[in-house]
C-alpha cells in the first residue's frame, strides 16, 4: 500500500505522533515520512526514537529491494553486446549509410535493442515475452541474412552472430525461477 506525502503533511504534529509511536499498525513508508515531516517542523527526537525510526527505513528499504537474477544481468549483456555488433554492421553495410531511411531505420532498431537490454538489466520480467515476439518476428528476415551471407559476408556473420546473442539471451531469461521474480 503506498502512502502520499502530501496527505500526512496536512496532518497536525499530534497526528502524525502516532505514526511514529511505537507499535502501530502503519505501513513503514508512512512512519518513515511522518518521521521526515516532524522532523522538519522542528520536533526533536531523543536518540532511541531516531534509532528505532532509522531501523524501520532500513528495513522498509530491503523489502523495496528489487532481487535480480543473474540471468537478467548475463542476458542484458548478451543483448547490449548484439547492438554493438548492429553498430558494427551499420558501418560495415554502406548501403544504410547512403540514405537517410536507412540511418533512421538503423537508429530505431538499435534504440530498440538497447531498451530492451535496459529493461532485461532492471529485472523485468515481461520483457522475455516482447523479445520472444521479436525474434518470431525476426525469423521473418533470415531469408535476407542469408543474402547477405552470400552478397557480404562479414555484414551475414555479424547478423548471425547477433542473433545468436539474442537467443541466448532469451534462453537465459526462460531459465529464470519463477521463485525470483
Amino acid at each position: 500500500m503506498s502512502v502520499k506525502k502530501s496527505a500526512l503533511e496536512k496532518l497536525s504534529d499530534k497526528e502524525l505522533e502516532k505514526y511514529i509511536a511505537e507499535g502501530n499498525k502503519f505501513v513503514p513508508e508512512a512512519n518513515i515520512y511522518a518521521y521526515e515531516i516532524l522532523k522538519h517542523r522542528g520536533r526533536s527526537f531523543n536518540e532511541l526514537e531516531t534509532k528505532r525510526i532509522l531501523c524501520l527505513i532500513e528495513e522498509y528499504s530491503k523489502i523495496n529491494e528489487i532481487d535480480i537474477h543473474q540471468n537478467h544481468k548475463k542476458a542484458a549483456a548478451l543483448i547490449y553486446s548484439s547492438a554493438g555488433f548492429g553498430v558494427l554492421n551499420i558501418f560495415l553495410d554502406s548501403d544504410t549509410l547512403n540514405s537517410s531511411f536507412g540511418i533512421v531505420v538503423g537508429v530505431i532498431t538499435l534504440s530498440i535493442i538497447i531498451a530492451i537490454g535496459y529493461l532485461v538489466d532492471k529485472g523485468n520480467d515481461w520483457i522475455k515475452y516482447v523479445l520472444l515476439v521479436l525474434m518470431i518476428l525476426g525469423i521473418i528476415s533470415l531469408p535476407i541474412i542469408l543474402m547477405n551471407l552470400i552478397l557480404n559476408p562479414l555484414v551475414g556473420v555479424v547478423n548471425i552472430t547477433q542473433t545468436i546473442l539474442q537467443i541466448y539471451a532469451l534462453v537465459l531469461l526462460f531459465k529464470i525461477p519463477k521463485s525470483n521474480k
